[in-house]
C-alpha cells in the first residue's frame, strides 16, 4: 500500500485540474440555487463520464504512448478534429479558471494591486513553476495543494454540518426552464472535468513512466481512481457548503470575479464565523490556483504533442511556444472580459459538455481497438458502461440544444 501511494502523480493531477471551478463555482450555486436537488446530476455524470477518463491512463501505460499517438493510428481527421476542438476552447477554459483565481487571490490577500495585475502575478508565478521545476515538481506540489485542499474543505463541511439547525430536503430537482436546464449542463459540463482532460491524464501517465520505473498499467489505474473518488466526495463537499450556508439565504452571486469571490468567502464566513476564514480562502483559493497550474502545463502539452503527431515531425510549435501563447491569450482575454467571468465560465462549461460525447466515443474505439493490448481493453461491465455512457451525454446535449 505505501508503494501505491508513493506512486501517486497523474491520477492527482486529474483531481487538481478537475476541482476547480466545477466545485468552487458550479457545485457551490448548484447547492446554493437548488439544494441537494442535483445531486443526481453529480453522480450520474461521474459515472458516466468515468470510463472515458480512465481510458487515459489504461491506453497510456498499456502502449506506452498517449491517447494523441492513438487519435491518430485511428486516422487523421479524428487528430486534427481534436486539434480544432481544443483550440477552440483552450483560452476561455484558461481564462475561466484564471479569472476566479486572481478573484480570490485578490480577497484573500488584498486588492491592493488590481485583478488584472493580479491574473499576471498568478499567471507568470504558474509559468515559472512550470518551466524550471517542470513535471517533478508539479507531481510534486499537487500532492500537498491536494492534502490542503481535502483537509480545509472536511472541515468547513463538518463545521457547516455542525451548526445547521434547519432541516435538510434530499429531493431531488429536474430543471425545467431554459436558464435552469443551461446552469445544469454547464453543471454536468465540467463536473468532475472536461473530457479532454483524459488526454492531458494519459501524456501525464507517459512522463510518470519514464520517472518511475514500476508504474504500470495495474498502479496507473489506482492512482486514477484515488483522484476519481476524492473529485466526487469534494463535489458533493461542496454542494452541501452551499446549501447549509447559502441555499433560501436570498443573495444573488456577482459575474465580477472580485465580488464573487469576496461574496463566496464572507457568505461562508457569516454562518461559521469570522475565524473560518482563513479555511475557506485556503480551500477557495488553493483549489483554484492548482487548476490554474495544471490546465496551463497540460493544455500546451497536449497542443505541442498534436502538432508535432500532425506534421510528422518536431516543430517550433513546442511545449514553449505554446505555453506561452496561451499565456498571452489568457491575459489578453482577461483585460476584455473581466467583469464576465459568469459568461465566460458559463460558455467554457456548455462547450465541454457538448463536445464530449465527441471525446467519449473516440476514447471508447480506441481502447477497443487492435491498438489497445487485449489484456487491457474493457471488459463487458465497462462496455455497458461506456455505450450508456454515450448515450447520456448525447442525450443531455440533444435536450440543451432543443430548449435553446
Amino acid at each position: 500500500m505505501i508503494a501505491k501511494l508513493k506512486n501517486l502523480g497523474p491520477g492527482l493531477l486529474f483531481a487538481g485540474a478537475a476541482i476547480g471551478v466545477s466545485h468552487l463555482v458550479q457545485s457551490t450555486r448548484a447547492g446554493a440555487d437548488f439544494g441537494l436537488g442535483l445531486i443526481w446530476a453529480l453522480l450520474l455524470v461521474n459515472l458516466f463520464k468515468y470510463p472515458f477518463f480512465q481510458f487515459g491512463p489504461r491506453y497510456a501505460t498499456a502502449s506506452g504512448e498517449s491517447l494523441l499517438d492513438g487519435y491518430l493510428k485511428l486516422g487523421k481527421g479524428v487528430l486534427l478534429v481534436y486539434f480544432i476542438i481544443s483550440f477552440a476552447t483552450i483560452f476561455t477554459i484558461q481564462t475561466a479558471v484564471t479569472i476566479v483565481t486572481a478573484g480570490l487571490a485578490s480577497s484573500l490577500f488584498g486588492d491592493f494591486i488590481s485583478i488584472e495585475v493580479w491574473t499576471v502575478v498568478i499567471l507568470a508565478i504558474c509559468l515559472s513553476l512550470l518551466i524550471f521545476g517542470k513535471y517533478k515538481l508539479l507531481d510534486r506540489m499537487i500532492k500537498i495543494i491536494i492534502i490542503i485542499l481535502t483537509i480545509s474543505t472536511l472541515v468547513a463541511v463538518s463545521i457547516a454540518l455542525f451548526n445547521n439547525t434547519n432541516a435538510v430536503s434530499l429531493k431531488q430537482i429536474l430543471p425545467k426552464n431554459s436558464i435552469e436546464i443551461a446552469f445544469l449542463i454547464a453543471f454536468m459540463g465540467w463536473m468532475p472535468a472536461p473530457l479532454d482532460i483524459a488526454v492531458w491524464q494519459s501524456l501525464w501517465s507517459v512522463e510518470k513512466q519514464k520517472d518511475t520505473k514500476n508504474y504500470n498499467t495495474k498502479s496507473a489505474l489506482f492512482d486514477f481512481n484515488v483522484g476519481y473518488i476524492g473529485t466526487i466526495a469534494l463535489g458533493i463537499g461542496f454542494v452541501l457548503l452551499g446549501t447549509l450556508v447559502m441555499f433560501n439565504s436570498g443573495e444573488t452571486f456577482s459575474n465580477k470575479a472580485t465580488v464573487f469571490s469576496s461574496q463566496l468567502i464572507s457568505m461562508y464566513t457569516s454562518s461559521l464565523g469570522n475565524w473560518a476564514y482563513i479555511i475557506i480562502g485556503i480551500a477557495a483559493f488553493t483549489t483554484m490556483f492548482s487548476t490554474t497550474l495544471t490546465t496551463l502545463d497540460a493544455s500546451p502539452r497536449a497542443m505541442a504533442k498534436t502538432t508535432q503527431l500532425l506534421f510528422k515531425k518536431a516543430t517550433k510549435f513546442n511545449y514553449g511556444f505554446w505555453v506561452g501563447l496561451l499565456t498571452l491569450g489568457t491575459i489578453s482575454i482577461f483585460f476584455f472580459l473581466a467583469s464576465e467571468m459568469g459568461l465566460l465560465i458559463k460558455i467554457a462549461t456548455i462547450l465541454s459538455f457538448i463536445t464530449a460525447p465527441f471525446y467519449a466515443i473516440i476514447n471508447y474505439l480506441l481502447i477497443s481497438s487492435k491498438h489497445t493490448p487485449e489484456y487491457w481493453r474493457p471488459s463487458k461491465t465497462m462496455h455497458i458502461l461506456s455505450v450508456s455512457g454515450i448515450i447520456f451525454l448525447m442525450g443531455f446535449s440533444i435536450w440543451f440544444l432543443t430548449t435553446l
